[in-house]
């Protein structure tokens, strides 16, 4: 089954965004051809979009309808976004989809959409969460490399900082989605998190090794100067008396 979507008429699926406002409603209007031999039936129609894997909004709107063999059925509702502000905001990937009574997914159009929603929505703190667990994550391997306390196996010190390196990854696409520069499709999300793991990972791995500061500092010259005008006595080597010898007086009587 093959679905094609409007939203206030426009066509959903090319390259313009899919704009949700949670100010207004907006209209949206399916058409299911189904393909198949057997009629279908469509119980639910369902807006959404996802980042990381994660849903942040999803509306569900129960529209029954029947989509005979061979044929095409069109539908339309009104869908209130009153509550989109505090679920999402900025670039997103988003989907509509068509359910069928047991909701499994009889076909589906893909979008980017432009959330308008609110900086305190809960995809915008998420990405705030994930940005102090970063700097959480970097600030203790670098106070643990300033402290010498950094694991003596190379591989052990790179995936110390490995967390680091996924955070800021992860925030790098956060950021670009809520700052609607880039959707945090999978083609974008892969490139930014696994770089900046590799780079963290190489940087712990290039890590000096933790005990390298404790080798003794080389003496400078006035220091062994210093050392010369002091004379070491083996004792061991020296005997405990001497034997002290004069001469006689004349007459031969001490």
């Amino acid at each position: 089954m093959t679905v094609n979507a409007t939203v206030d008429r426009k066509p959903v699926g090319g390259a313009e965004e899919l704009v949700l406002d949670p100010a207004r409603s907006i209209r949206v209007e399916v058409t299911v051809h189904n393909g198949t031999d057997a009629d279908r039936k469509v119980k639910t129609v369902r807006l959404s979009g996802t980042a990381l894997a994660l849903t942040f909004f999803a509306y569900d709107t129960t529209v029954p309808f029947d989509v005979p063999a061979k044929e095409s059925v069109t539908r339309a509702f009104q869908l209130d976004l009153a509550d989109l502000g505090g679920q999402a905001t900025g670039l997103l990937p988003t989907e509509i989809e068509v359910l069928d009574e047991n909701r499994d997914v009889l076909g589906s159009v893909e979008t980017t959409g432009d959330l308008l929603g609110s900086m305190w929505s809960v995809y915008a703190v998420f990405g705030l969460g994930v940005l102090l667990l970063t700097i959480f994550s970097w600030a203790g391997a670098l106070f643990a490399l300033a402290r010498r306390r950094l694991p003596v196996n190379r591989w052990q010190r790179a995936m110390r900082f490995l967390p680091a390196g996924i955070g800021t990854g992860l925030v790098a696409v956060i950021s670009l989605s809520v700052l609607k520069l880039m959707a945090p499709s999978p083609a974008a999300e892969i490139p930014f998190i696994v770089g900046s793991a590799a780079a963290a990972l190489l940087l712990g791995y290039l890590t000096p090794h933790p005990g390298d500061g404790d080798a003794p500092r080389p003496s400078t010259p006035d220091e062994e100067r210093r050392t010369d005008d002091f004379t070491t006595i083996n004792y061991d080597e020296a005997p405990l008396t001497e034997r002290i010898t004069r001469p006689l007086p004349p007459g031969g009587v001490v």
